[in-house]
């Protein structure tokens, strides 16, 4: 019997119904790995050839600081009788006698300084310095910001105002004259405990770095405090955060296991964009003599001392010079990098 072709029946084909064979299921299913929060954000990282770049330069510049040091020949602090304002590469006079009489005698890459000290192993313990700083003051101000930003978001209202007030007054505070006062108020008291037993690191470290220290203790925490608040501000009325009030979870749990647990990716990227910023301040500071105690050099306190021979040893200012802008062009790329793999607003 014909179907009318003006009838609104579907023709079926009992053949459509059959069960699909084990080929046809296969050939159906898409696998796709399995992947967390980080390894996905580690994944996109190694795409980031900018990023892997930057990394290389910081282990490398890491290496050169920490590793290079213990068994170079010469000491950030020996003077070498003879050896002043050496250049690149060059000996002195008792230096190149020794090499003429068959002794070996390992080269000053970078070349001397004006008291007769090589200059690369001052470089390296400069770079060390300057990293130690800066991982330090961001470790600080991760540490005084995660926690009073997330303080305030988490308890709101009243609480929220007056804490965030408080941000707006510190951010009113000039920092380098709050640096200058600290290292003459800690100079007499840091010089008593540095005579205690186990405190001794403080003489060499100095008042004016450990003042560096406690300023961004007291300051420079603000702009992650802000940052921490307003993602807790997102995250505080989500339903995990919900279901943990309704099983009695306290405020510091919730705080410390939910809400900063999912800012761990938004954290990562904000305190590597924090190095280099403290990095340039302790250069800075370091240049205006308000660094490390002599004869310990910073980068800045040796672009400073190369100011008054930029004429007749332009290379003493050049050398920390391109060293400090590589660690912070590279922390801020590598900073930009990790952004771009870790904040979820980002994926493709």
């Amino acid at each position: 019997m014909e179907k009318n072709p003006f009838s609104l029946q579907l023709k079926l084909n009992p053949d459509d119904f059959l069960p699909a064979t084990d080929e046809e299921k296969e050939s159906l299913v898409v696998m796709r790995e399995s992947v967390g929060f980080w390894k996905d954000g580690f994944r996109r990282l190694r795409k980031n050839k900018v990023a892997m770049v930057s990394l290389f330069i910081v282990i490398i510049v890491m290496l050169f600081a920490f590793v290079v040091p213990s068994f170079y020949p010469y000491s950030y602090k020996m003077q070498i009788k003879g050896a002043n304002n050496l250049k690149p590469m060059e000996y002195s006079v008792e230096e190149q006698e020794r090499i003429d009489a068959g002794e070996k005698v390992f080269p000053h890459i970078f070349g001397t300084d004006k008291m007769g000290r090589d200059y690369a192993i001052r470089v390296m313990m400069g770079s060390r310095i300057s990293l130690l700083v800066g991982i330090v003051a961001a470790a600080i101000i991760l540490l005084i910001g995660s926690v009073y930003g997330s303080v305030a978001a988490f308890a709101g209202g009243w609480v929220d105002l007056v804490m965030m007030r408080i941000v707006d007054i510190i951010y009113t505070i000039p920092d380098i004259l709050l640096i200058i006062l600290l290292s003459f108020a800690l100079k007499d008291p840091l010089a008593k405990l540095s005579q205690v037993p186990g405190f001794g690191w403080m003489s060499v470290m100095g008042e004016n770095l450990i003042s560096i220290f406690v300023v961004f203790a007291l300051l420079y925490w603000v702009g992650m405090a802000r940052m921490v608040r307003s993602q807790v501000l997102m995250l505080k009325e989500s339903e995990y955060v919900t279901a943990a009030r309704a099983l009695g979870a306290k405020s510091g749990r919730i705080i410390k296991k939910h809400l900063l647990t999912n800012c761990i990716g938004t954290l990562i990227v904000t305190t590597t964009l924090q190095i280099p910023s403290s990095i340039f301040t302790e250069s800075f500071l370091s240049f205006l003599g308000l660094g490390v105690a002599v004869p310990m050099p910073s980068l800045g306190s040796l672009a400073s001392d190369a100011i008054n021979g930029l004429n007749t040893n332009p290379h003493q200012l050049f050398i920390p010079a391109i060293v400090i802008s590589l660690i912070i062009l590279s922390f801020n790329l590598l900073g930009d990098g990790l952004r771009d793999a870790f904040d979820p607003k980002l994926k493709n």
